[in-house]
């Protein structure tokens, strides 16, 4: 009896970590066209909060990528994973840093019509990938990890949007500079959250195999 419920348990784990690779494949395949739209749009109109944007997209696809090596991997293997998230977090806040520096040194007035169109799309992107892993914004290290930077592209993509809008009003370039500064400042807290996360799990592994040892 007791190896019948061994194998249902193992079939159930198997079925969830199933589900949870098909998840991360989708959302990875949405982040990196989206990553391609947004780089062409960027460059066309001259964004900084859309260069921003593009990579945040491509440290998603990359985040969803370490997701997926270690669906099924030990807790510590995945608290490790989500170290090196938070590491890809701080370098795409240091890239936006940079865009805005050369923005401030060479301005201009961004295109607000790709602007708009660029980022209306990835907002429709970014809400379907907060979709397919809303089930898992509670489980592990793994999936909740994946699930902030989904969070955080929402958040993004509205804010791109607002920049587009603010640049028509205004007729200025300042809002999409200050747009891109918001971004790197929630990409940093984001870096701060995942990483801290991550640490916890570590000490709490570390404590419960001191634990086991005396």
């Amino acid at each position: 009896m007791s190896d019948c419920c061994g194998c249902g348990k193992t079939l159930e784990v198997g079925r969830m970590q199933a589900r949870q690779r098909r998840v991360l494949w989708q959302v990875l395949a949405i982040n990196l066209l989206t990553f391609a739209m947004m780089m062409l749009a960027a460059w066309h109109s001259g964004s900084a909060s859309l260069l921003s944007g593009s990579l945040d997209n491509l440290g998603d696809a990359l985040t969803y990528a370490l997701s997926l090596a270690v669906v099924g991997a030990s807790v510590a293997a995945k608290a490790r994973v989500a170290m090196l998230k938070a590491v890809f977090i701080l370098c795409a806040a240091l890239a936006v840093a940079a865009g805005i520096g050369w923005k401030l040194a060479h301005p201009h007035l961004p295109l607000f019509e790709s602007m708009g169109i660029a980022a209306l799309l990835n907002l429709a992107a970014n809400l379907l990938c907060m979709r397919l892993l809303w089930p898992y914004r509670q489980g592990d290290i793994n999936l909740a990890s994946a699930w902030a930077c989904s969070l955080n592209d929402v958040y993004e993509g509205g804010a791109v949007i607002l920049a587009a809008l603010a640049v028509w009003a205004f007729g200025a370039g300042w809002p999409d500079l200050l747009i891109a500064v918001a971004l790197l400042l929630l990409f940093l807290r984001s870096a701060w959250r995942v990483a801290r996360a991550a640490w916890h799990e570590l000490r709490g592994q570390d404590e419960g195999c001191t634990g086991s040892a005396s």
